[in-house]
């Protein structure tokens, strides 16, 4: 049975008191310890933990049975890891794009007092994964193994994040900077590696089933499921209902790099172009509505539906292919298709 958040929410109080523990080792006075423990619970807590929980999810699937109560432990502690550096993003994301609202509250940095000392927030929030971490897995064979994979899918996300930054600047729109191949980069390694690869590969390194043949494998599948997501994710920002998808969707005239904007572009006549360069990026509603007529002029929702369902076909396909063999179950990815695909929020 998928894990509850209720339940996985059950382990954060133990983490948390770790973390307090380890901070107050160093005679860290009482109102920076304070601050340290309402920044972790602000920023970790209260989202849907959808990355943390799969960590869990998978965990199950993989052994084909319920987890011990230490199993469950470590899968949710490596999904706690997974949400805190969700949350090490979130924050460092939130002061880069000047965002104002973060789960329906305002954004850390924009919490009382807070400001920029966001910014130092944000590297405790990671660092918080290391000590977390050492406390627990320093006896487990994997322990470099969970090292060396944040580490690394910490940079590959700051990669996409970087590529985003330098193409599609609030400031300057310049449609020109756009393509299908900067956006399929920045959406593999910004969103896809720790959104989708990371949480699988927790758990197979974890339960010591991790080999090369299945990383590769996991990563072949799940790199693409969570492009589909990406691209799902940008359509919705324009297509989906605010009360359904919980926001206001803002990537016209926040001048996202996004799947839309890619296939208008390729799509878009003369005038529709010069009508997007004129319009796109910019800070009022009037400019907005009149992208979104040229989105809908050029059908883009019947070229989204045509796309999920080709893009769908193929990780289906792969995963029917998946060999078994070697430890590695069709359920893991079934599991995450079957949370996404045709999703309306």
């Amino acid at each position: 049975m998928p894990t509850t958040l209720k339940e996985f929410e059950s382990v954060f109080p133990k983490l948390l008191e770790v973390l307090s523990e380890h901070a107050q080792q160093y005679k860290l006075p009482t109102n920076a310890l304070e601050w340290y423990q309402k920044s972790l619970q602000h920023n970790t807590v209260g989202g849907k933990c959808n990355r943390g929980m799969s960590v869990v999810d998978s965990s199950e699937v993989l052994l084909g049975r319920p987890l011990t109560e230490k199993e469950y432990f470590q899968s949710a502690t490596l999904g706690w890891c997974t949400e805190l550096l969700q949350a090490f993003f979130l924050v460092s994301d939130d002061i880069m794009d000047e965002s104002k609202t973060r789960r329906g509250a305002p954004c850390w940095y924009l919490m009382p007092e807070v400001g920029m000392v966001a910014i130092n927030d944000a590297f405790m929030l990671e660092s918080s994964i290391f000590v977390l971490l050492k406390k627990f897995f320093r006896s487990e064979p994997s322990y470099l193994d969970l090292i060396e994979l944040f580490h690394e899918v910490t940079y590959q996300t700051e990669l996409g994040q970087q590529c985003d930054l330098l193409t599609a600047p609030e400031d300057k729109v310049d449609l020109d900077n756009f393509s299908m191949e900067k956006y399929l980069f920045i959406i593999t390694f910004k969103t896809a590696y720790y959104s989708f690869y990371l949480p699988v590969a927790l758990s197979l390194h974890l339960l010591g089933l991790a080999t090369p043949k299945n990383l590769k494998q996991a990563q072949d599948i799940l790199i693409p499921l969570g492009q589909y997501f990406q691209i799902q994710d940008d359509y919705l920002d324009n297509y989906g209902a605010p009360e359904t998808i919980g926001k206001i969707g803002t990537d016209i005239m926040d001048n996202k790099c996004s799947w839309l904007i890619n296939q208008a572009l390729q799509r878009a006549s003369k005038d529709q172009r010069e009508v997007l360069n004129q319009h796109y990026g910019r800070k009022d509603k009037a400019s907005e509505a009149i992208v979104k007529e040229v989105f809908n002029e050029l059908k883009l929702d019947e070229v989204y539906r045509a796309t999920e369902e080709e893009e769908v076909s193929k990780i289906r396909k792969m995963v029917a292919e998946l060999d078994e063999t070697d430890g590695l179950k069709k359920g893991v990815f079934e599991s995450f298709l079957g949370k996404i695909y045709k999703r309306s929020h």
